[in-house]
C-alpha cells in the first residue's frame, strides 16, 4: 500500500471538519454544509504532501519549501553560518504545499528556535521578529548550510523533526509550517543561484542554485 499524500500534522483539523460535516447532516441542519464541505476541502488541500522527484545531481542545492522568491541576494550572516552567505528567501502562501524539505544532503549540526512575533511573512521585519526555527547542517566537505523556517501572519505552529546528529538526505522530509509562511535559505557565498525574485519553486524538485566547483 502506498503513503497518504497528506501529512500526518493534518489529520487531527481533517477529521474535524469531517466531523462536522457528519454533525450537521445527522441533526439536519444540511445548509451547514455550504461551509464545512469547502472547509473540509481546503484543510486537505493545505496539508497535501505529494511525492516529488529529487535531482540526482550531486551539485545541486534543492527547495526546502513550494512557494516564490522574495529575495535572492549576498549578505553577511552573523545568525547562522557566521561569514559571508548567499541567501534565498521562499514566500508560502495558503495555497501552497507546507511541508518543508531538505535542501542538500547532511548533518544537522544545530537546530535553534525563537519565539516571536507574527508579521506578513514576505516583509523584511519577518526574519528578525518573527517566530523562527533554523536548522544548521554540514555537507560533505565540512560545507556547511542553514534554512530556516519563518511563521507568517497567521501561521501559529512550526514543525520541525530535525535534531542534531541527525542526517537527512537532499529532498528528504524535515517539517512543515501551518498556514502560510517563508523559509530562507542560507548558503555558502560562492553557491551559484540558479533562481532569481518571482520563480516559483517546489520543494524537493525545484534546484536554488549549485555547489562552488
Amino acid at each position: 500500500m502506498g503513503r497518504i499524500p497528506v501529512a500526518r500534522e493534518g489529520y487531527p483539523f481533517i477529521l474535524a471538519a469531517l466531523f462536522c460535516i457528519i454533525i450537521v447532516w445527522a441533526v439536519g441542519f444540511i445548509w451547514l454544509e455550504v461551509l464545512f464541505v469547502p472547509l473540509a476541502i481546503f484543510v486537505t488541500a493545505f496539508f497535501r504532501d505529494p511525492e516529488r522527484e529529487i535531482p540526482a545531481d550531486s551539485s545541486a542545492i534543492v527547495s526546502p519549501a513550494d512557494g516564490k522568491v522574495i529575495k535572492v541576494e549576498k549578505i553577511k550572516d552573523d545568525k547562522f553560518l557566521k561569514t559571508d552567505a548567499l541567501r534565498i528567501c521562499i514566500f508560502m502562501n495558503v495555497f501552497n504545499v507546507h511541508v518543508n524539505r531538505v535542501p542538500a544532503s547532511g548533518s544537522v549540526v544545530d537546530v535553534i528556535y525563537n519565539p516571536g512575533k507574527f508579521f506578513n511573512a514576505s516583509l523584511d521585519k519577518a526574519s528578525v521578529h518573527n517566530e523562527q526555527n533554523a536548522v544548521i547542517m554540514e555537507g560533505p566537505g565540512g560545507r556547511r548550510f542553514a534554512f530556516n523556517q519563518i511563521a507568517g501572519l497567521i501561521a501559529r505552529r512550526i514543525v520541525c523533526y530535525a535534531k542534531p546528529g541527525m542526517s537527512f538526505e537532499k529532498g528528504q522530509r524535515f517539517g512543515l509550517i501551518r498556514f502560510g509562511s517563508r523559509v530562507d535559505v542560507y548558503l555558502p557565498a560562492k553557491c551559484v543561484a540558479n533562481v532569481k525574485v518571482g520563480d516559483k519553486v517546489s520543494a524537493g524538485s525545484s534546484i536554488l542554485g549549485c555547489w562552488d566547483a
